[in-house]
C-alpha cells in the first residue's frame, strides 16, 4: 500500500485535535455538535465543526480507519485538492440532509465524521465500482457497488426505523455528496460506466421518492 497521502492526514489529525478536545471539554461539545435548535437559532457552523466531533475513541477511530482505506483511491483519480472538496461538501451534504428530515425535532444533536467519509467511500465505489472488498466476518469478497446500494439501502431503513445510535441521515446525505461531487469532477462517467452510475442512483432516489409520499 503507498503512503498515506498529506490530505489525508492533516483531515485525521483535525478530527484528532478537534474530537480530544471535546472528549475533554464538555463545554466545548455542546456548543459545536450538531443541533437542530441551535442551528435554526443562527449557528450555522455547527452543520461543519459537528463533523471533527466524536463520541468515542472507537467513533474515531472507525471513521478515520475506513477515510484510510478509500481516500487514496479518490486522490489517485482527482488529487488532493479534489479529494478535500468532495469530503468538505459530503460533510456538509450530511448536515443538510440530516437538518431537512429532522427539522421538526428541536432536540436532534449529532457528531462524527461519517457523512463525510462516507462521502468519500461513496465517491471512492463510483471510481472503482468493480473492485471487491471484505467486510468483518464475512469471508468472501464483495463487489464495491453491492456493498455501496446495500448500505445506502440499510441507511434508509435505518431512517424510517430509527436503529440504533447512529446518524443514518448523515451517512446517507455524505454519500449523495460524494456521489454528486464525483460525477460533477468526472461527467465522462455518465457515458464510460452508464449502468454503474444508474445501479449507485437507485437508493438515492429511492430516498426521495419515500421521503416525497412521506414514508419517511
Amino acid at each position: 500500500m503507498n503512503d498515506i497521502h498529506i490530505a489525508t492526514i492533516a483531515i485525521i489529525v483535525a478530527n484528532v485535535l478537534v474530537s480530544l478536545k471535546g472528549f475533554n471539554d464538555p463545554q466545548f461539545f455542546d456548543r459545536y455538535k450538531f443541533n437542530v435548535a441551535a442551528i435554526k437559532a443562527g449557528q450555522r457552523e455547527r452543520m461543519a465543526t459537528s463533523g471533527f466531533l466524536h463520541v468515542d475513541l472507537a467513533h474515531l477511530f472507525f471513521n478515520m480507519f475506513t477515510l484510510y482505506f478509500f481516500a487514496d483511491v479518490v486522490i489517485a483519480w482527482f488529487g488532493p485538492t479534489q479529494f478535500l472538496i468532495i469530503y468538505g461538501i459530503s460533510l456538509l451534504a450530511g448536515s443538510l440532509l440530516a437538518l431537512f428530515f429532522h427539522k421538526d425535532e428541536p432536540y436532534y444533536s449529532a457528531v462524527g465524521a461519517s457523512g463525510a467519509v462516507t462521502g468519500v467511500l461513496y465517491a471512492a465505489i463510483l471510481l472503482q465500482p468493480n473492485d471487491s472488498l471484505y467486510l468483518m466476518f464475512i469471508p468472501v469478497p464483495i463487489p464495491a457497488y453491492v456493498l455501496g446500494i446495500g448500505y445506502l439501502l440499510y441507511s434508509i431503513y435505518g431512517m424510517k426505523s430509527r436503529v440504533g445510535n447512529i446518524g443514518h441521515t448523515a451517512h446517507f446525505g455524505g454519500a449523495v455528496g460524494g456521489y454528486a461531487t464525483t460525477l460533477l469532477f468526472l461527467p465522462s462517467l455518465l457515458l464510460s460506466d452508464t449502468l454503474m452510475v444508474l445501479l449507485l442512483a437507485i437508493p438515492i432516489v429511492l430516498l426521495f421518492v419515500l421521503g416525497k409520499m412521506g414514508k419517511i
